[in-house]
């Protein structure tokens, strides 16, 4: 199982690129399934889930190829509505094939999804939309069972605005035919990239002022070029990750406004910061970091994917802060291993109480899930010294080339494999 080994307390220094995000990504990928028309996307990243995700396409019959960023999807033999259980519990997001299977053949089962162990998160909002729309829906030996005769256009109350759930019914409303609203929708940027695609599909989708999303269904959608949006939490991880090590970082070929409230949040901490129409650069402006409070929300609130890195920060600084989880529960289970570093936590319910402390000290730190992970890394190059950290493959579900663009920032990380070794 593959591992990194960190030589910290180097200041990153640079610039990095930022690639396509995979949380756009991979409900585009799922739309595909709507169409047997080709589709072309381009920005894919390549990542673990993204090649999971072509594993279940290819499994449900569709013929893929992926090549220096872009991925091609055509029709290939007679599609599947029943996904294996082997890459469903790989990603959560696997889910995301109920809506256009439903849609197109009445009827999808799909093994209860995987993912990172940050929480139950239930899918039952996703079940309750199909539902509404005509939709039986049974949970039988660990299987979402799905089937109607007809599914019809339907008004739709989201009783949490959840990103999956809002792209999965909008996914599946584009082939009901009549007027679907989607209410206390979820609205990150990820879920307009994938309007954007739809749309380019022949979908008729708009969103009013109160921010319903208005879905007037067709009988059939056609084949898209899009290209995927940048990723706003690589983006906000490799901002961090320059401000933990008092470095100077540029942040290239990304879209600072899906990042506003963490560049916020960073100037209160005492940075400096430039940001330009694609770029964003981070550079300390005083000596102590000041301590500042947050709370995670739905977009445009703070992203809970940036949760455990500006915790990493947060560690650092002079003085205490309080960081609270409303989104996932269990999402602090990086704190103990931020403890294992020298940190100062304490944990109350939802909310991590932290107390700042001169640096890190290496030691060897286990990852329990994607950002996590990043943020046990993001401790490793602040601590003098060689620190460990293992299960890096859930670090690899969302961040691409993640050694490679530290190390041209300057720091010293190596990826190991005790076996091979």
């Amino acid at each position: 199982m593959d591992k990194f080994i960190i030589h910290g307390g180097r200041k990153l220094k640079g610039t990095v690129e930022i690639g396509g995000s995979k949380n756009a990504a991979l409900p585009i990928l799922m739309a595909t399934l709507l169409t047997d028309e080709p589709c072309i996307i381009n920005r894919v990243p390549d990542l673990r889930d993204i090649r999971t995700t072509i594993k279940i396409l290819q499994e449900l019959g569709k013929k893929v190829e992926y090549d220096a960023g872009t991925l091609t999807v055509k029709a290939g033999r007679k599609l599947k509505t029943e996904v294996p259980y082997d890459l469903v519990k790989q990603m959560r997001a696997s889910f995301w094939v109920a809506g256009p299977l439903l849609a197109r053949f009445k009827k999808a089962v799909i093994p209860l999804p995987g993912g990172c162990a940050i929480g139950v998160r239930p899918v039952d909002i996703h079940l309750k939309g199909f539902e509404k729309m005509g939709a039986k829906v049974l949970v039988q030996n660990g299987n979402v069972i799905l089937k109607t005769r007809k599914l019809n256009p339907a008004k739709i109350i989201l009783s949490f605005p959840s990103v999956g759930a809002t792209q999965n019914l909008m996914m599946c409303a584009c082939l009901v035919k009549g007027r679907t609203v989607l209410e206390n929708v979820a609205r990150e940027p990820e879920v307009s990239d994938l309007i954007k695609a739809l749309k380019s599909m022949g979908a008729e989708i708009t969103q009013d002022a109160k921010g319903r999303i208005i879905i007037e269904g067709k009988s059939e959608l056609g084949g898209m070029e899009h290209t995927v949006a940048a990723d706003r939490i690589q983006t906000g991880t490799y901002i961090i990750a320059g401000a933990v090590t008092r470095g100077d970082v540029t942040v290239k070929d990304c879209i600072p406004e899906d990042n506003e409230i963490l560049l916020d949040y960073l100037k209160e901490a005492g940075f400096d910061l430039q940001v330009g129409e694609d770029w964003i650069r981070i550079k300390p402006k005083c000596k102590k970091i000041k301590p500042v409070n947050i709370k995670t929300a739905p977009f445009p609130g703070f992203a809970t994917d940036l949760q455990a890195p500006f915790m990493t920060l947060m560690c650092l600084c002079g003085g205490q802060s309080e960081i609270s989880e409303d989104i996932f529960e269990n999402r602090f289970m990086h704190a103990p291993e931020l403890v294992r570093m020298g940190a100062n936590i304490t944990i109350e319910r939802n909310t991590a109480k932290i107390t700042g402390v001169k640096n890190f000290s290496p030691a060897v730190v286990m990852s329990s899930d994607l950002r996590g992970g990043a943020a046990l890394v993001l401790a490793g190059l602040c601590a003098k010294g060689v620190s460990e950290v293992e299960r890096i493959y859930h670090i690899d579900r969302g961040y691409e080339h993640f050694e490679d663009n530290l190390t041209k920032l300057g720091a010293k990380i190596k990826r190991v494999n005790p076996v091979t070794q």
